[in-house]
């Protein structure tokens, strides 16, 4: 991984551990909402912003696995991003979970007022009650179909991210396959290139000796021709 690309991961990362914490600090606020109804909505609101830029980095971080040149590169920056999505399915969980608690608590807190006010009173808080019940409901049923989504398309996500790794591991098994194919056939040329070597120098070592033998038949001839009493 390059220095400059090494950067961009990191930052990447402490982007998205920061809107992590981020997250777990308002679903906690929602969590402690005694009301109105305004200040939830308001803490839905930010949580909610938070999750589209937590999500938009995690994004990054894949383009950035992607985009890796190393298969290790690849795999841990992939691996951490994968990571970092349970997590926010985990956050999105909570944040569910500390809806319906706060939402309980201020109707239940609701039903107290009406319990003990006066006629008039009554009335009026009734009426305000039902008109945040029905705003309640449709916020949180606004917010579940929002986590959906966002559920939803963590599942595509994560099926494109198996089938990226797949691709990956069947690169690396192609490319061990062509190791072993080049390796054998490195061995096979070596082992020709000695045979080779052995028969050349064979080669040479009988022309030295037809040469010799040549020679000293030439010797012979010569001797018995110009010195017949020698």
């Amino acid at each position: 991984m390059s220095t400059l690309g090494d950067v961009h991961v990191r930052i990447c990362g402490q982007e998205i551990i920061k809107y992590d914490l981020e997250i777990k600090a308002q679903i906690q606020d929602i969590r402690d909402c005694h009301g109105p109804q305004s200040s939830l909505l308001e803490l839905n609101s930010q949580v909610k912003e938070k999750f589209i830029k937590l999500r938009m980095r995690i994004q990054d971080l894949e383009l950035m696995a992607r985009e890796q040149d190393r298969e290790t590169d690849r795999q841990s920056i992939q691996a951490e991003a994968e990571s970092q999505r349970r997590q926010m399915l985990s956050n999105q969980t909570a944040w569910r979970k500390a809806n319906l608690c706060c939402q309980l608590l201020i109707d239940n807190m609701e039903i107290d007022e009406l319990l003990h006010g006066g006629d008039n009173q009554s009335m009026r808080h009734r009426k305000v009650t039902k008109e945040s019940l029905v705003e309640s409901s449709s916020n949180i049923t606004e917010s579940l179909m929002s986590i959906s989504r966002m559920m939803a398309e963590r599942v595509k996500q994560s099926e494109d991210s198996i089938g990226v790794l797949a691709t990956s591991s069947r690169t690396v098994q192609e490319t061990n396959e062509e190791f072993k194919n080049m390796t054998g056939t490195i061995h096979l040329g070596r082992k020709l290139i000695l045979k080779y070597n052995r028969r050349e120098l064979t080669d040479k070592l009988l022309i030295f000796l037809a040469l010799a033998l040549f020679l000293a038949t030439v010797l012979y001839i010569l001797k018995k021709r110009f010195f017949p009493f020698i």
